[in-house]
């Protein structure tokens, strides 16, 4: 009687501190939501996207930006695998984006210069297309790009 006794004590203590904690809001997403960019990820249209996140800016073409980890051919377009590094000095941000895809930003990652430029995804492509790295670094802006064929459908519509 004593150990039921024990485990219903402690059940009725867990399920009201997980209570408490819901109520009290630590477990609610508010930082994702803060954080969330909803209009980077809006513009339906390759151009459009690149107009909403850098305006009127130069890119420069850079071959200092590798594609390390993204396969020519991708066998479904609902997983590519991409691995992208670079050797520019000072990056503050990797874009990645997929031109024909429904929404083209895949993904943007902040990084410090504590870190190694070094990040890792998984796409989903909707049709063969380019898949493009910008990166953001000392002010300017450098682009690479390489065109990945699908063989099959990812993420139309």
């Amino acid at each position: 009687m004593l150990k039921s006794r024990r485990k219903f004590i402690k059940n009725i203590l867990s399920i009201s501190t997980y209570g408490l904690t819901i109520a009290s809001g630590f477990l609610h997403s508010a930082w994702a939501n803060i954080l969330w960019q909803k209009e980077s990820f809006s513009p339906r249209t390759y151009e459009g996207t690149l107009s909403h996140l850098f305006k009127d800016v130069e890119f420069i073409d850079s071959k200092k930006i590798k594609f390390k980890r993204l396969p020519r051919v991708a066998e479904n377009g609902a997983v590519v695998p991409i691995t992208i590094t670079s050797t520019l000095e000072n990056i503050d941000k990797i874009s990645i984006l997929v031109e024909k895809n429904p929404h083209p930003l895949i993904a943007e990652f902040y990084l410090s210069a504590a870190v190694e430029p070094i990040i890792s995804a998984r796409l989903k492509m909707a049709e063969t297309s380019n898949v493009i790295a910008i990166i953001e670094a000392e002010g300017k802006y450098y682009r690479n790009s390489r065109k990945v064929v699908v063989a099959v459908g990812g993420c139309g519509g």
